[in-house]
């Protein structure tokens, strides 16, 4: 097995697109969401313990960055929810690079709710399960798997993870 050495810049960019991820949704900017993914990427939010068995029953699943618009969409146009704000945490992330510009990423997450007549709440937490590829000279999600640790979910969970 070949390794591959990760240089301090590349982790800076993998580092500044996950913060880009978190901005774009805590800010509510959706229709850059889409954009941080490669044309043919995979999306979902899916129970650890499905996740561990292999099994692909998610609670929210993009099999193209199409689809990721889509959702985007509807969130806009035909969804109904009462407002909130949303803040990501993402911690410990560890990155394997399989080639010069391919590279497996996990990290923790944690996203805080705060509905305007409520005190804030943790909405979800759990792990990113990441790969990222470089396309048009910027890393990219090529996979985004969202593995939450509880077997309950809220049924507000209406945002991308």
């Amino acid at each position: 097995m070949t390794t591959y050495r990760i240089d301090v810049e590349v982790r800076f960019e993998i580092e500044d697109l996950y913060a880009e991820y978190a901005d774009v949704l805590d800010t509510e900017e959706l229709e850059r969401w889409p954009k941080l993914f490669v044309a043919d990427a995979f999306y979902d939010v899916i129970p650890r313990e499905n996740y561990e068995r292999d099994m692909p029953l998610a609670i929210m699943r993009c099999e193209s960055r199409a689809m990721m618009q889509d959702r985007v969409r509807a969130i806009r146009e035909t969804l109904m929810f009462e407002p909130r704000f949303l803040r990501h945490l993402i911690s410990s992330i560890r990155i394997t690079a399989n080639g010069s510009d391919e590279f497996d990423v996990t990290a923790n997450y944690a996203v805080l709710e705060t509905l305007s007549d409520e005190m804030t709440k943790v909405l979800n937490a759990g792990r990113y399960v990441d790969k990222l590829v470089r396309e048009d000279g910027k890393l990219r999600f090529k996979q985004k798997r969202c593995v939450y640790d509880s077997s309950v979910v809220p049924n507000s969970l209406v945002y991308p993870i």
